[in-house]
């Protein structure tokens, strides 16, 4: 058996693309001249050449092969950095993917900071916000390289506009083989009534690492993992708020309009308690390694632990 888990992410994208054109030829590799990032270039192309294209930098374009694609019932997963996918080429995904309902699927790779050596112009904190937006979109983030194969399985059978974060490197397991996304429900980590921590994809790990370290000091974390952050789970959220009557939020992305806001949107029209929001703040990106960026911005694994505290304390 294969073990993904010790794969990069992006090598287990590339490989699982492969198993989806096996079971189906309509699936199509569509590249912004990133496949090398992507790891499509050599696994997909050289496995099957008929099914990948290669659009060049006109990430624009790409989009609207994709929804032409879709159109003559294709599967195209159009594949380039996240602020390329999103940013780049918003409107072409409003008009041809969004609003034409197409059945396009779009992943962003290196969401985030994990774009830290690429710095602020490659460095995207609003795909999340942007294309939760986008009507008939739904917005995915894996934690780990089994939930992205689940997720990948989910997106190639279910006709819709997706956006998919894709996070590039090796990452610790969570889940195992078995594992199973459902986009409409949140998956619960950890048990706790002293506060609840709502994390998505690349942060989720670092949210498991704080709920363990504050379950040694006593402090019981419900951990909420939320790979769909549309649809968005709104009643396990909702439940866990009247447990705890805190909650704190992470995620790779600007605390504007992301899985924070959602979480806000969420309480505030059924269950208001206070929310503390980790994540970047209303700042663009700039060069520099991950320690840097979570020192800077606060929302590294300490600052998730001092902000579970600080929240468990505020309501006894």
């Amino acid at each position: 058996m294969t073990d993904y888990s010790e794969m990069e992410m992006r090598i287990v994208y590339a490989r699982t693309l492969n198993e989806l054109i096996e079971r189906n030829p309509n699936v199509l590799c569509l590249e912004a001249d990133l496949a090398k990032a992507d790891a499509t270039i050599p696994e997909v192309s050289g496995r099957h050449p008929g099914n990948f294209i290669n659009c060049g930098v006109q990430e624009a374009n790409m989009i609207g092969v994709g929804a032409g694609l879709a159109r003559e019932g294709k599967i195209p997963f159009c594949a380039t950095f996240s602020a390329f996918a999103s940013r780049r080429c918003y409107d072409q995904i409003t008009i041809s993917v969004a609003y034409a309902n197409n059945n396009v699927k779009i992943v962003g790779n290196s969401p985030g900071i994990t774009q830290g050596p690429n710095g602020g112009t490659h460095m995207c904190f609003q795909d999340l916000a942007i294309m939760r937006a986008m009507p008939n979109m739904h917005v995915y983030s894996p934690a780990d390289a089994h939930e992205l194969r689940a997720v990948m399985f989910h997106m190639a059978e279910h006709r819709q506009p997706t956006y998919l974060q894709l996070v590039r490197l090796k990452m610790p397991p969570l889940f195992d083989e078995n594992c199973r996304f459902d986009p409409q429900r949140a998956v619960r980590l950890a048990e706790g009534a002293a506060v609840t921590l709502v994390a998505t994809g690349f942060m989720t790990r670092f949210a498991r690492d704080a709920a363990r370290e504050l379950a040694a000091d006593g402090i019981g974390v419900d951990l909420l993992h939320y790979p769909s952050v549309k649809p968005f789970d709104a009643q396990s959220l909702i439940d866990s708020a009247r447990r705890t009557g805190a909650v704190v939020t992470v995620e790779n992305q600007s605390i504007i309009g992301g899985l924070g806001s959602a979480v806000c949107e969420v309480l505030g029209e059924h269950h208001p308690v206070k929310v503390k929001r980790l994540g970047v703040p209303d700042r663009f990106g700039e060069v520099g390694d991950q320690e840097y960026l979570f020192s800077k911005h606060g929302f590294g694994p300490q600052h998730i632990a001092q902000a579970c505290r600080e929240m468990a304390r505020s309501v006894k």
